[in-house]
C-alpha cells in the first residue's frame, strides 16, 4: 500500500476511533488525542471502549499505524490535518452544546501549515465563527474543513470504508483537496462545496430520515384505528423508487445520539435565525409521543399495571450497539415504574451502559430469565437473537400472555400459535381490526 498523509483525530468516541481506524486501513499513520487519560492508556492495551462490530478487529489490525495520547502537541508535530470529533451535546435550549469544539480550536497554535477538518456535527455557520475566532487571535493561518460524517452506529466500520457519499466544505485551499486525497482510495461519490452548505447536508440528512421515522409511525397509528397492516403499507410504499424502503418501519420512535439532537439542533438553528420550522416541530412530537403507544396497549390488556411484571427484550437504542443515548427503554422504564409496575430488562451487551441510567429495575441475564413469570414482554430492541426465541417456552416461562412487539419484529403468525396474544404497531389481529 502507498504512503499516506499522517493525520491527527481530536476524541476517540464512536466518530473518533472509527475515522482513525478506519484512515489506519487506508495505510495512514493516525494521532489519537483525548483529554480522557483512562480511556487513552486502555486503547493502548487494545481495550476498545465502545461496543462496535468489527472496530476491535479492525483497531488491532492497525496497532502500529494508531498512536494514542493526551497531548495534541503529538499530533500537531505528526499532521497537517487534525479530524475534530468531540461531543456537541444538545444544550438546554436545544443548541447544541460547541464548547469542546471550541476548547479544541482555542488549544490550536498560529499556524499555517494545518487545519482543523471538523467531523462533529456543528450547527450550519460554526465555521465561520471558528475562523472569525482564528483571525482574532492572531491564527489567521490555520486553515478549515467541513467534513460531516455518515456513519450509523451498528455499522459505522463499513459506512467508513464503504461510504454513500463524502462531502467536503472548504475554501478552495489545500486543506480541501488534502481531504479529497485522503478519501480518493474509497472511491465514493464526492461533494464539494461551500463550509455552510457541508454543514446543512449534514442536518438535514438526519432530519429528513427521522422525518421519514415519525411518518411511518403516524401511518401505523392510522393502521390501528382501521385494521390496515402497516408492514404491508410500508412494503407497497418502498417499492416506489421515489420513496424507498429504508427508514419505513414503524415503532416506539428513534433515538441514539444523531437524530433527536440534530433534528433539534436544526429546529433551534432555523429559529435562531427567524424562521419557524413547523414540520421538525411535529417530528419531534410524533417521536415522543410513539413511546406511550407501548403504554396504551399494555393497559387495553392488562388495566391497571400496579404489580404488574413487565419484561423488556432490549435496552439500547437500536441492535448491535451498546449506545443508550435517547433510548426507547429510557422512558418505558420511567413510565412502567411510575404506574408500579416491576421489570425485568434483559440486553445482550448493553447492560453496563444502561445500569449507568436506569435504577429500580431488575437486569435478567438472559431473555428467558427475564420473561419469567411476566404478564406481559415488549420487545424495545430487534437484537436477532429475539427472533430466534422458542415462543413455545416463552409462553410456558410468561405468567400472562401478551407480547408487545414494538419494532413488528416478530411473526404474529407464530406468536400466536404459541398461544400468546400479539400486538404489533400498526398491526392488526388475525382478523382485521379486531384482535
Amino acid at each position: 500500500m502507498s504512503e499516506r498523509e499522517p493525520i491527527g483525530v481530536i476524541g476517540t468516541g464512536y466518530v473518533g476511533l472509527v475515522t482513525a481506524a478506519g484512515f489506519a486501513e487506508l495505510g495512514a499513520d493516525v494521532w489519537c488525542i483525548d483529554i480522557d487519560a483512562d480511556k487513552i492508556e486502555r486503547l493502548k492495551q487494545g481495550r476498545i471502549p465502545i461496543w462496535e462490530p468489527g472496530l476491535e478487529e479492525l483497531v488491532a489490525s492497525n496497532r502500529d499505524r494508531m498512536h494514542f495520547s493526551t497531548d495534541i502537541q503529538d499530533a500537531l508535530e505528526h499532521a497537517r490535518l487534525l479530524f475534530v470529533a468531540v461531543g456537541t451535546p444538545p444544550t438546554y435550549s436545544g443548541d447544541a452544546d460547541l464548547s469542546a469544539v471550541f476548547s479544541v480550536v482555542d488549544a490550536m497554535p498560529a499556524s499555517d501549515r494545518h487545519a482543523l477538518v471538523m467531523k462533529s456535527t456543528v450547527p450550519c455557520g460554526t465555521g465561520n465563527h471558528i475562523k472569525r475566532r482564528f483571525r482574532e487571535t492572531g491564527k489567521q493561518g490555520f486553515s478549515y474543513v467541513s467534513c460531516p460524517e455518515f456513519l450509523k452506529e451498528g455499522s459505522a466500520v463499513a459506512d467508513f470504508l464503504k461510504p454513500d457519499r463524502v462531502v467536503v466544505g472548504d475554501d478552495g485551499d489545500w486543506a480541501g483537496q488534502a481531504v479529497v486525497d485522503l478519501y480518493a482510495p474509497l472511491d465514493a461519490p464526492l461533494v464539494r462545496t461551500d463550509i455552510r452548505s457541508a454543514e446543512m447536508i449534514k442536518l438535514a440528512s438526519n432530519a429528513f430520515l427521522a422525518t421519514k421515522i415519525s411518518f411511518i409511525n403516524e401511518i401505523a397509528n392510522v393502521c390501528d384505528e382501521v385494521g390496515a397492516d402497516v408492514v404491508e403499507v410500508s412494503r407497497g410504499m418502498g417499492l416506489d423508487a421515489r420513496i424507498g424502503p429504508k427508514f419505513l418501519q414503524a415503532g416506539i420512535g428513534f433515538g441514539g445520539s444523531c437524530f433527536p439532537k440534530d433534528v433539534t439542533a436544526l429546529k433551534q438553528l432555523a429559529g435562531n435565525s427567524g424562521y419557524h420550522f413547523q414540520l421538525l416541530n411535529s417530528v419531534i412530537e410524533v417521536n415522543e409521543l410513539q413511546k406511550r403507544r407501548v403504554m396504551q396497549k399494555l393497559q387495553k390488556h392488562l388495566g391497571s399495571l400496579v404489580g404488574k411484571r413487565i419484561a423488556l427484550l432490549g435496552l439500547a437504542f437500536k441492535p448491535n450497539t451498546d449506545d443508550m443515548r435517547e433510548a426507547s427503554s429510557l422512558v418505558l422504564s420511567a413510565r412502567l415504574l411510575a404506574d408500579g409496575a416491576s421489570i425485568a430488562g434483559y440486553d445482550p451487551v448493553a447492560e453496563d451502559e444502561a445500569r449507568k441510567l436506569i435504577s429500580g429495575i431488575e437486569f435478567a441475564a438472559s431473555a428467558q430469565e427475564a420473561l419469567t413469570g411476566a404478564d406481559a414482554a415488549v420487545l424495545v430492541t430487534e437484537w436477532p437473537e429475539f427472533a430466534q426465541l422458542d415462543l413455545a417456552e416463552v409462553a410456558a416461562a410468561m405468567r400472562g400472555r401478551l407480547v408487545v412487539d414494538g419494532r413488528n419484529y416478530l411473526d404474529p403468525a407464530a406468536v400466536r400459535a404459541a398461544g400468546l396474544l400479539y400486538e404489533g404497531i400498526g398491526r392488526p389481529g388475525p382478523n382485521g381490526r379486531d384482535q
